[in-house]
């Protein structure tokens, strides 16, 4: 996408919603976001009453940060990427500031504009895009060198979602990196890990303040089970 099809989109998004830009801290970086003012008035009762869909996308979370961190800190130049969930770009960006080959997704064609317009705001490299159910997924969904997710367990049922998703789309010597800061899917997706074959490398817990929010946000990096560890618990 051409720097000027960018702007008709930033311009496109500044008339069609409220926003804001905020300075977000990313380790020892600043990333200047641009996403709509309030989360609340994008909720739609009719999107609500078909999924029970909520724009969750809209919020800047601290988990994103401290993914974003994460990223920042590895040489992703020849490695693929794919962000479920990418909200307003935060994650993204800074994989993209990172070197990786960036792949955002979502259930919102709103969160894809605005993550794509905030990597060009940053003079990163723009990411593709795919517009992506997690409960309906491709049959031809890519595999990536990387998988990664901030905050996406905010549902009890996404824990075995989303570790379906990541099996789905993780190369066979992949990295995920899930970012959370113990949402009511935890739980469900860390049994959902062993069902499918993933297991843990590492886990870290990050204490984090983002004006009023105080959250310890923890870091799952998640791999393929290796053979002679298969039927281990994963944690």
């Amino acid at each position: 996408m051409t720097s000027d099809a960018i702007a008709a989109v930033e311009t496109s998004l500044r008339r069609r919603f409220r926003v804001v830009e905020t300075t977000v801290p990313v380790g020892s970086r600043e990333i200047s976001i641009l996403h709509p003012e309030s989360a609340e008035d994008l909720i739609d009762e009719r999107d609500f009453e078909l999924d029970e869909r909520l724009p969750y996308w809209a919020e800047l979370w601290p988990s994103s940060r401290v993914l974003g961190e994460r990223l920042l800190s590895i040489d992703g130049t020849g490695k693929s990427l794919l962000e479920l969930g990418c909200g307003s770009g935060v994650v993204s960006t800074c994989a993209s500031l990172a070197g990786f080959d960036v792949v955002i997704s979502d259930y919102y064609e709103d969160a894809l504009r605005f993550a794509r317009v905030n990597a060009a705001r940053n003079k990163a490299r723009i990411p593709r895009e795919m517009l992506l159910d997690w409960r309906h997924l491709p049959p031809t969904l890519p595999r990536f060198d990387f998988v990664i997710a901030s905050d996406v367990l905010y549902e009890r049922s996404y824990g075995r979602v989303i570790a379906k998703v990541i099996a789905a789309a993780l190369a066979p010597d992949g990295t995920a990196l899930v970012a959370d800061p113990g949402r009511v899917g935890r739980e469900e997706f860390i049994r959902a890990l062993g069902h499918e074959e993933l297991e843990p490398r590492n886990r870290v817990d990050v204490p984090v303040r983002m004006n009023e929010i105080r959250q310890t946000i923890t870091v799952f990096e998640l791999a393929w089970r290796s053979p002679e560890k298969s039927g281990s618990k994963p944690f």
